[in-house]
């Protein structure tokens, strides 16, 4: 492509992205983010109390249309109950014992219809948000396609035949890959003639002299050829043919007649969908009920599969359109079989018309599926989200096409793939990174909702700020067995995939604590607008492919800085400008860009002319760049255009003499290379932390979200921010309890605040710098602590008091430099909790596969043991209630409080003092604050903690999970109280 058709195609798909430029009549979801919690103390209220919007979701797994319309209402009332927004309607049944009949109520039949109906009725009525997978499973496949039809998945399969006696006459050569069940055609695309290199090994890649490439597609007659060899050496004749894929969605069948995948390259392909849609599935009342949900569509990963070469009819056309050259000429070099090289003519050359090719495949995917498809949605009141990767397409440049991309926990290697999604999201001007979250190999029925918090958290500090769970299966399927229809265990015979999450399982008793957190996280991930450090471009917009940033994702992030990474397509964007020496000042104010050779192709020193342009309009604007290596011979991607390197070399020169750019020799130099810039992060760790966090911006507060990402070091450190907030009062948000309170203790000096930040393992709070009166309560700023003898000063109902866990007069020094004593009465030494008794429900297969039934065992303890180290519950799965009672002397009460310690405990946890439940407590903490509910004489303290199933599961079915380990279920402990005194700082 010229560098002028280029920029043209991304300056279109940009519009569909620009919250500025949005074709369909829609308010940019960036400014409805922005808007959110800009009133004084509507956040709060909302914090409290998460709206339907911000809270969690589930795909939620059916088998076929074979549902009930009144189990159906009772599962959405179920999710709802407990806390959840919203769900993901998929035909998914890999794991169903007996076959489904597709034909009677398969997906897109009327029963599926009816029930999807039933669905959004109940949703409509409860709040609920539904999407609904694009088509049956994944890729998007249709009953109305075969693979003779121009809407199918094609794929382009070679055959050859080696010429050594100077001449051939005889068929032309047929596919070397068998085409896929159901394809029965196939045409002949092109027929070439290649002489082998000299010195050519015999076996794959065959490498090609390129200059003896010829067309012999004319001659051939009859599916005939006659060919002679022009020069001595040996020959190759190699045939293409096109033909359907054949592929059909993941775990069908799902209809009758079978569907096959679309073509995901052409307008065809996506119209198929729409037009199927429209003439079989969106009834009068699908419609209204559509729009009165607002949901989405939604289309899995790209996992498109073929054993030859993927394709589209047109492509050599669309090729020769788009990149300026003609591809006929290198077609051998492009051809796959089972996945790998058939042959080559150099490696430079190879791999520069790969990228040629994926770059044309990127823009076809744009043009004719994601926009069309959007567009369409967009009419009927719904978005769309997907996850654009899969292949190696510019997924960057997707996410910031499309509503909603998302990622996934399963097939992301690390946080950096997040980001990348995130870079896309954040430059189009979206609100949401959706994660398909908590996906586990072989973790069914053995899935906490530790391992839930602790892995979603992670993701929110890489952009993410919409969890999917995986997932819950509808209750029943034929031949399901106790605990009922399970979506994906057993799992060709082991385990399968987790989890199944719903009333069947104990620990679903605790499932509104947990959509709690995930809601109030992502209400504040959802606020304003996210901020982020540096801009890490590549030259490639792939994701998920686990590769990280140089020096910042193993030495900058632990040092406080955050990075996205941006694919060349996001600088033609609108967002794409520079002002106050920041990129995208109103998207993510990236103050630093840095790039390098191309990670994906040996660290080759490769730039889009277009791009090279951009950055030496962005440094001129004031930008501080880094550039990673020599760069003094760079190339353009794929095949160059004549002149084309050397305008880029011209370009990069100037580029690295503007004074905002720095460049290093290789990724050891990056450090010196930042500071040489002179930049530190916004968020400053005195030294390395494994401390995690995303920030965003608000009209009248920054929101940061801190998750310590160890699974056993505890964070207890500083934390520097850097504010464009003034005046500012610090506050600390509780993801569990919906609580807001002052950051008493903290400094602030002009754009700087400090205060200490303290995480046990995996857990997660959230700081707000915000002006006076965000909060509502008419609070002024000034008047906090700079340091304090105390263990802590805190705001409680409104008042600053000091706590100790010992008497004794302790000092602390005001942000006006006086100091003030404030003593603490005697404190009573911490007690340990014993003579217990625990009684535990014991979850058992029922009469049928759904009902359960639950037994009751008592124990006494002289102090908290798992109860699976118990006699006769090794094997028990269900809910365990501890309960403990101690008397309190008059030292405990009047100015006093305590923390109740649990110790260890597996997997959450309830706490009830005197009878009152408390609220739900960080369970990554393990301690609860029990102050105020605590009296003289008798105390009744009772801990619930819930199990997976995992442990029944083991001895009801051994043969599917009888390998895996024994769960450690209840309270270890020890337990304690542990006092503290209190008094009010005056």
């Amino acid at each position: 492509m010229t560098d002028v058709s280029r920029r043209s195609f991304l300056a279109a798909t940009a519009g569909a992205g620009a919250a500025a430029a949005l074709p369909w009549g829609f308010a940019g979801a960036g400014q409805a983010a922005a808007a959110r919690g800009a009133s004084a103390g509507e956040f709060a209220e909302a914090f409290a109390a998460p709206a339907r919007s911000v809270q969690g979701r589930f795909r939620w797994w059916w088998p076929h249309g074979l549902v009930d319309p009144a189990e159906i209402a009772r599962e959405v009332d179920e999710i709802a109950d407990a806390g959840f927004g919203g769900v993901e309607i998929a035909d998914v049944h890999h794991s169903a014992a007996e076959p489904l009949d597709p034909a009677e109520h398969g997906w897109g039949t009327g029963p599926w219809v009816a029930a999807v109906e039933a669905a959004l009725g109940r949703a409509a009525e409860r709040d609920v948000t539904v999407d609904i997978t694009v088509g049956p499973s994944w890729p998007a496949a249709l009953p109305t396609v075969t693979p003779r039809s121009t809407a199918a998945a094609t794929e382009l399969a070679h055959g050859l035949v080696r010429v050594d006696g100077g001449s051939y006459e005889g068929e032309v050569p047929g596919p070397a890959v068998a085409a896929a069940s159901g394809v029965t055609e196939h045409r002949l695309h092109t027929v070439q003639a290649a002489r082998l290199a000299d010195g050519a090994a015999a076996e794959q890649p065959y490498r090609l002299d390129q200059a003896s490439v010829t067309d012999l597609t004319a001659s051939v007659r009859d599916g005939r050829i006659g060919f002679t060899a022009p020069e001595a050496g040996s020959w190759l004749i190699i045939a293409t043919w096109l033909r359907g894929s054949g592929q059909r969605p993941e775990g069908g069948p799902h209809t009758e007649p079978v569907s096959y995948v679309v073509d995901h390259f052409s307008a065809a392909g996506t119209q198929a969908v729409i037009d199927f849609w429209e003439g079989r599935i969106l009834t009068p009342r699908m419609r209204e009920l559509l729009r009165r949900t607002g949901g989405a569509m939604f289309e899995d990963s790209l996992e498109l599969e073929t054993e030859a070469s993927l394709w589209t009819p047109d492509l050599l056309e669309e090729f020769r359109r788009r990149r300026g050259y003609d591809l006929l000429p290198y077609l051998p070099v492009v051809l796959r079989m089972h996945e790998d090289r058939v042959f080559s003519y150099d490696e430079a050359t190879d791999r520069r018309v790969a990228d040629d090719l994926n770059a044309v495949r990127s823009e076809l995917y744009l043009e004719h599926h994601l926009r069309p498809l959007q567009e369409w949605l967009h009419g009927l009141g719904l978005e769309l989200r997907i996850q654009p990767y899969g292949l190696e397409t510019d997924a960057v440049t997707s996410a910031a096409v499309v509503d909603t991309p998302e990622g996934e926990s399963l097939g992301f290697n690390n946080l950096d793939d997040f980001r990348s999604l995130a870079g896309g999201r954040d430059m189009g001007g979206n609100e949401k990174l959706s994660s398909e979250a908590a996906a586990v190999y072989g973790g069914s029925y053995s899935t906490t909702w530790d391992h839930v918090v602790r892995t979603v958290s992670r993701e929110y500090t890489a952009g993410v700020n919409q969890a999917v769970l995986h997932g819950f299966s509808y209750a029943e399927a034929p031949g399901a067995r106790w605990p009922g229809f399970a979506a994906f265990t057993p799992y060709d015979g082991g385990v399968g995939y987790s989890e199944s999450w719903g009333p069947r399982h104990p620990i679903w008793r605790h499932a509104p604590d947990v959509a709690g957190f995930l809601a109030r996280s992502q209400l504040v991930l959802q606020t304003g607008r996210s901020r982020v450090d540096v801009a890490f471009l590549r030259q490639k917009g792939y994701a998920g492919t686990g590769f990280g940033a140089a020096w910042f994702t193993p030495e900058g992030v632990p040092r406080g800085w955050t990075h996205q990474f941006l694919s060349p397509g996001l600088l033609e964007l609108a967002a794409a400008r520079v002002e106050g020496g920041r990129l995208a000042p109103d998207g993510p104010g990236y103050k630093l860009l840095v790039f390098e050779g191309d990670a994906f192709n040996g660290k080759v020193e490769t730039m889009p002319l277009a791009t090279a342009r951009r950055l030496l309009e962005f440094a001129r604007g004031g930008l501080p760049i880094l550039a990673v290596g020599a760069w003094d011979a760079p190339t353009v991607p794929g095949v160059a255009a004549p002149g084309e390197n050397e305008e880029l070399a011209e370009v990069m020169a100037r580029l690295l003499a503007q004074p905002s750019v720095h460049r290093v020799d290789s990724r050891a130099g990056i450090a010196d290379g930042v500071a040489a810039l002179g930049l530190r992060p916004d968020v400053r760790y005195a030294a390395s932390s494994p401390l995690l966090h995303a920030r965003r911006r608000g009209e009248d507060a920054e929101y940061y979200y801190f998750v310590n990402g160890s699974d056993e070091e505890t964070v207890d450190h500083d934390v520097t921010f850097a504010t464009t907030v003034q005046p500012v009062i610090p506050y600390r948000l509780d993801l569990w309890t919906g609580g807001i309170e002052r950051a008493v203790v903290h400094e602030s000096d002009g754009g700087l605040v400090r205060l200490r930040v303290r995480l046990d393992p995996g857990a997660a709070t959230v700081i707000v710098l915000a002006r006076p009166n965000w909060r509502g309560d008419g609070v002024a700023a000034g008047g906090g602590v700079l340091s304090t003898e105390a263990d802590a000063v805190v705001e409680r109902d409104g008042r600053v008091v000091v706590r100790a866990a010992a008497s004794g007069t302790y000092r602390s020094t005001l942000s006006n430099g006086r100091t003030v004593a404030t003593r603490i009465a005697a404190v009573p030494e911490e007690l340990p909790l014993t003579d217990w008794t625990v009684t535990v429900e014991d979850w058992r297969p029922g009469a049928s596969p759904t009902e359960t039934e639950v037994r009751r065992h008592d124990r006494k303890l002289d102090a908290p043991v798992p109860w699976t180290e118990l006699p006769g519950l090794a094997d028990v799965s269900g809910v365990g209630r501890y309960s403990a009672t101690v008397h309190l002397g008059p030292a405990w009460t009047g100015g006093h409080g305590a923390y109740l310690h649990l110790g260890e405990v597996a997997d959450t946890f309830r706490v009830v003092v005197n009878g009152t439940a408390l609220p739900p407590a960080d369970q990554q903490a393990g301690v609860v604050d029990v102050g105020g509910f605590l009296r003289q004489g008798p105390n009744t303290i009772e801990i619930e903690t819930v199990s997976t199933l995992i442990n029944r599961m083991r001895v009801f079915r051994p043969e599917v999970y009888g390998a895996v380990g024994r769960a450690r279920y209840g309270l270890a402990g020890p337990v304690r109280l542990v006092p503290y005194g209190q008094a009010r700082l005056k």
